[in-house]
């Protein structure tokens, strides 16, 4: 099983999203294609009710931390609650470059 696919395993065991959208952004980074270094997590859940940010973030990391200790070099997270997202019009972040990639 790739790391992507243990991850979306994982996350959906762990929080029963709504919505989950996994992004593998390793080719945008020094990775290169192919790797799984590098993650985007939209994710969409009752659970994040009456938590902040920090919280939901320390949840996913518990979460992973398997994964974040054996070659996950980073995760983008972005958590939100059904409402939320809605208020998004459900739209994924745009991602940001990595000032390292290329150079």
């Amino acid at each position: 099983m790739s790391v992507e696919q243990i991850i979306v395993t994982k996350l959906q065991a762990q929080f029963a999203p709504e919505a989950l959208y996994i992004e593998n952004e390793s080719h945008r980074h020094s990775s290169g294609r192919g790797a799984e270094s590098h993650f985007k997590v939209t994710m969409v859940t009752d659970f994040f009710k009456g938590k902040r940010a920090v919280a939901r973030h320390q949840a996913v990391y518990a979460c992973l931390a398997e994964e974040l200790q054996n070659g996950v070099h980073a995760l983008a997270l972005h958590l939100y609650t059904p409402e939320e997202w809605a208020d998004r019009d459900e739209q994924i972040p745009a991602s940001t470059n990595c000032l390292g990639h290329g150079h």
